[in-house]
């Protein structure tokens, strides 16, 4: 027999009185990052029960099984509110997950292993920024592993997006009305180029003449036919009090044309809910944002696949199948895990002034410093858009796997932008190849050339 030596609630009474005592730093047993730096093994840092979704819910949620309308009441306290309405009352069905104890499963394998040896150099400018103890631009890995405060998470956060040195997505998005009617489709490839901070492409940690740079990201759609060929260019500077540079080559007017970078709170296409400011949870630059503070944490249910789930590599394309809505098509048919661990932080958007968004909520994973979800609120103070997205590592307990040079792939899998008060949502995941043949990589080094320049933007178009 099993004895326990924890009940029900004794990891989030713990979790709030250590929080009411300002205590930031994550684990039970011992010191999360401790643990990690260690053995890689976050279970050593947690109670058995802690690490069990069916000891949270009492039997009735377990692995390899779904959460749905008639059990999701026994997992509302470790959901986002909003995936909880979807689950409750839209017809959204998830899988349910295994825990990911291998710190390994849960970020690019050079990521991790830059957080852990970098530990300890990094702090804030006296604008801001992060830096190295040296004061030179950051080195790699998440800045702050042991992050005390939730201007140092979301710093993390900001430094670097996919977390690898160079990311090259195929995309394709869906736009549905409440019902799960699909009132457009796009495809595109987005990718992303880091100047600083690099761990695996030559020359590293920092590329000489982009010192001043954070990232190059750059957007090509390739379909429906009206749109496609229209490329656009986002030059984030390192100085994270400062806009992106914009460019864009559209197809309507056959040139390359700088577009204003301050409208961050608007549909960027027909359809869309999902503004530039709401990507990973922290789409503006850092400093634009402010009133960082910590409000809880506790055990969540994200989407986070680790080594089990969330890569559809059996799906034609890796294209996740629909569930929900009125047709049965609204959402996608992924997965949650329970996350031992999650830090939820609020902001405010200080340098917007006319920001719809009154602040955003987001919930981090402690054990990665990686987002989850987000929940923004209108200027009234009502839950407004909810921004879920799903993570995984590109390989099955049974070995198969997608690998780019002996490195297998942690990414993206999918995401829910849902506007929730008006019922719209934009749904988009990650396809192994797009409609012009493209193919899902990452650590590419001919990606800047090929797709982040001004050259290469009217090639791209043409």
């Amino acid at each position: 027999m099993h004895i326990r030596k924890y009940d029900n609630d004794y990891t989030r009474r713990h979790f709030l009185r250590t929080l009411g005592q300002g205590v930031v730093t994550a684990g039970v047993l011992a010191p999360l990052a401790d643990v990690v730096a260690f053995s890689g093994d976050i279970s050593e840092a947690y109670p058995d029960e802690a690490l069990s979704v069916e000891h949270y819910s009492k039997g009735a949620v377990k692995i390899g099984n779904v959460i749905d309308a008639g059990n999701v009441d026994s997992v509302k306290d470790l959901l986002e509110p909003i995936t909880y309405w979807q689950i409750k009352n839209d017809g959204r069905i998830v899988d349910v997950y295994p825990t990911a104890t291998d710190i390994m499963h849960l970020n690019p394998k050079p990521y991790i292993e830059a957080t852990l040896s970098n530990r300890g150099r990094a702090r804030f400018d006296e604008n801001g920024n992060v830096v190295t103890d040296d004061g030179s631009p950051w080195i790699g890995g998440h800045p702050f592993p042991d992050a005390r405060t939730a201007k140092e998470m979301m710093a993390g956060v900001a430094m670097s997006w996919g977390r690898h040195d160079v990311a090259f997505y195929c995309v394709v998005e869906r736009e549905l009305d409440s019902d799960g009617r699909e009132l457009y489709r796009y495809e595109a490839i987005q990718t992303e180029v880091h100047p600083t901070g690099r761990l695996v492409l030559d020359p590293k940690p920092t590329w000489p003449g982009h010192e001043n740079k954070l990232r190059y990201n750059s957007t090509l759609l390739t379909s429906p036919n009206n749109v496609s060929g229209s490329v656009f260019l986002n030059t984030w500077h390192y100085d994270q009090r400062r806009l992106p540079e914009l460019h864009a080559y559209l197809s309507t007017f056959k040139r390359v044309r700088r577009l204003p970078t301050n409208q961050r709170f608007e549909p960027q296409l027909p359809g869309t809910v999902y503004f530039v400011s709401d990507a990973w949870t922290m789409g503006d630059p850092f400093l634009t944002w402010g009133n960082f503070n910590i409000v809880g944490k506790g055990p969540f249910l994200g989407a986070v696949g680790g080594q089990g789930g969330g890569w559809n590599n059996d799906r034609p394309n890796w294209e996740p199948p629909v569930v929900g809505g009125e047709n049965g098509r609204k959402y996608y048919r992924t997965g949650l895990s329970l996350v031992p661990e999650a830090h939820i932080i609020e902001m405010e958007p200080i340098k917007y002034p006319r920001a719809p968004y009154s602040k955003r909520r987001v919930w981090i994973d402690a054990r990665t410093m990686t987002p989850m979800a987000s929940l923004a609120f209108d200027r009234a103070g009502k839950p407004w858009k909810q921004f879920e997205f799903g993570t995984a590592l590109y390989e099955k307990p049974s070995g198969e796997h997608f690998a780019v040079g002996g490195e297998t792939y942690w990414s993206w899998t999918h995401l829910h932008i849902h506007d929730f008060q008006k019922d719209r949502l934009s749904a988009a995941c990650q396809l192994k190849k797009n409609n012009r043949g493209y193919v899902t990589t990452f650590n590419d080094p001919d990606v800047y050339d090929s797709f982040c320049t001004m050259q290469a933007l009217r090639r791209l178009g043409v």
